[in-house]
């Protein structure tokens, strides 16, 4: 990895520290080449620190330290992106990122979606919403519908019609969301779980 270090005054480079595992964005600290090295030995996230005039580990004093995953260098050479397993709060104040931001696992659209399902099952009613009709049927009509979408996409899979393939197929996660709802989880869970038996 070659950092070009000389595009800013100080010899320092952006460090963008992201949360391995959720994918959210934990803190913004700066490097220069010593810390660079010294994260890639030590596996602990080194930043130079500006107020201290040093190299700093990240929980040299709290203990929270920041275990490295990965380094990325972006398309200019001169930012990194370092994915870490956090051991504890990240920011100084005790919140999990800089941003005062739980470091719960977000997925995109899915996430969007599983709000969008408790929005509907707590606020709108059966003619307003497909989600709350269902919901206001019980979770046996929730758990037939799984099923149901789940033959379909069996049956479109032996078949050549790839959009169907797909249609079935986004159905089928879609009232599976609604199921994890129903049992008071979420895909979060399903994930930690299957993330829980990789060996």
């Amino acid at each position: 990895m070659k950092v070009d270090f000389s595009k800013h005054l100080d010899g320092l480079v952006p460090a963008i520290i992201q949360d391995a595992e959720t994918k959210n964005v934990l803190m913004l600290g700066y490097m220069n080449q010593e810390a660079l090295t010294q994260t890639t030995q030590t596996k602990k996230v080194t930043f130079y620190s500006r107020s201290k005039q040093r190299l700093w580990t990240k929980g040299e004093e709290s203990g929270h330290f920041l275990s490295l995953v990965d380094i990325a260098l972006d398309c200019d050479n001169d930012t990194l992106l370092i994915q870490v397993n956090p051991e504890g709060p990240t920011c100084h104040k005790g919140s999990d990122s800089c941003w005062n931001k739980a470091n719960t696992p977000t997925y995109g659209f899915l996430t969007t979606l599983e709000e969008t399902i408790a929005s509907r099952v707590s606020n709108a009613s059966g003619d307003q919403s497909y989600v709350a009709s269902l919901f206001e049927k019980g979770i046996n009509k929730i758990a037939q519908k799984v099923g149901e979408e789940a033959v379909e996409v069996v049956i479109e899979a032996m078949d050549n019609n790839q959009e169907l393939f797909l249609e079935e197929s986004s159905d089928l996660l879609f009232h599976y969301l609604m199921l994890l709802h129903a049992k008071e989880t979420s895909l979060a869970e399903v994930v930690e779980r299957l993330a829980s038996r990789q060996k």
